[in-house]
């Protein structure tokens, strides 16, 4: 059964949808969400791997900061991709569980990778869906970067209250288009991520998450990160997915992470959560059934 709990971090609460044996369970699964996205994208999936899952198991798709039903970051505080691995290990850290798997779509695998390299001794195995390491680029382009960052959180500063939508279909509408998804799949993201708030449907995640990065990692820096990672590491990529990823996957050897290929695009857990979530399910037997480091 699917319950929804709330986590206290500093300053602010992680809202999740998780499994309610949490306090029993040996192993941990946690499902870290993409960029304006939010937990209930693993809906779908949840449903598929509960439906086999072993009771000692523990499910938990939490809402990144700023997303979901999650808390808001100060006014002043933007969202800097390092400081989700610092929210992520708070979190991770308050979990009884002896063995802990991340599962991350897009920005959830980039914070699930990094934070896999960091801290290898709280991840038992990483599980990427459209992701692959953190992103890079040139070293060349870092101060054009800065610039662009600083200005982009300029004019975030200084837009008005944002628009709504008289009716929640519209946003349906506009959410589906956006992703390019047919409304029925992306409708739970959407019933999670929006409000009804003095007539007008209004998105719950924070404005200041359209910020561009002020930093990116050289392609150096990405690649130490995905050699320091210890755990055992699978990758799903829709065959429509980001096409970036599949060249960066095949200069990756195969001693370092098993790559499985799917029907679908960037959000292929969504148009496929039988076989994407059967991947997932026997990723966790697998690392459930490994004796402990």
């Amino acid at each position: 059964m699917l319950v929804q709990h709330s986590y206290p971090i500093s300053e602010r609460n992680i809202a999740a949808i998780e499994t309610d044996n949490r306090q029993t369970a040996s192993c941990s699964v946690i499902f870290l969400h993409g960029w304006l996205d939010n937990a209930a994208s693993f809906q779908s999936v949840l449903h598929v791997i509960t439906s086999q899952l072993p009771s000692h198991i523990h499910l938990c798709a939490i809402d990144l900061p700023g997303h979901g039903l999650s808390g808001h970051k100060s006014a002043d505080n933007f969202y800097a991709f390092h400081d989700y691995i610092d929210d992520i290990h708070q979190f991770l850290v308050t979990l009884p569980t002896k063995k802990k798997i991340l599962v991350g779509h897009s920005l959830g695998g980039l914070i699930a990778s990094c934070y896999s390299a960091a801290f290898p001794e709280y991840v038992d195995g990483l599980f990427l869906i459209e992701s692959l390491g953190p992103l890079s680029e040139p070293a060349a382009n870092s101060v054009q970067r800065l610039r662009d960052g600083v200005n982009s959180r300029s004019r975030i500063r200084r837009k008005s209250r944002r628009k709504g939508y008289d009716d929640y279909a519209a946003a349906l509408q506009v959410r589906a288009a956006h992703s390019a998804l047919p409304e029925a799949l992306i409708e739970p993201i959407v019933a999670r991520g929006i409000e009804l708030r003095d007539g007008q449907w209004l998105w719950r995640a924070d404005p200041k998450l359209s910020a561009q990065s002020l930093y990116r990692m050289s392609d150096a820096h990405a690649e130490a990160v995905l050699a320091a990672i210890q755990s055992p590491f699978f990758v799903v990529l829709g065959d429509q997915g980001y096409p970036s990823l599949k060249s960066y996957s095949r200069a990756l050897r195969p001693e370092q992470v098993e790559i499985e290929h799917v029907q679908g695009g960037h959000h292929c857990h969504l148009e496929h959560p039988e076989r994407v979530g059967q991947l997932i399910l026997q990723f966790i037997k697998k690392i459930d059934e490994a004796p402990c480091s």
